[in-house]
């Protein structure tokens, strides 16, 4: 499973990624909200880590949406997923 390797680099892609979702889907963001902008966060990253994001983002879809919606740091909610470590 390619996202598991590299934590390091696979941190830091988390949580810009998830601080770039943040950004987009705004405070007290409803689960479409947050679905739509996973979407266009993953995007914005480029090829490359777009689509690195993008697996992340199918595979933790839940974890991302409620951690989001219940106001977590990016970085709290990558360590929760174990890409991070906390």
């Amino acid at each position: 499973d390619g996202v598991a390797q590299g934590r390091g680099i696979n941190c830091r892609l988390c949580t810009k990624a998830l601080k770039k979702i943040q950004a987009l889907a705004g405070d007290d963001p409803d689960e479409a909200a947050v679905a739509a902008v996973l979407q266009k966060g993953c995007q914005v990253l480029g090829r490359v880590k777009g689509r690195l994001c993008q697996q992340l983002v199918n595979k933790y879809r839940d974890q991302i949406i409620e951690g989001l919606q219940n106001g977590d740091m990016p970085q709290d909610i990558c360590a929760a997923m174990g890409i991070c470590r906390s």
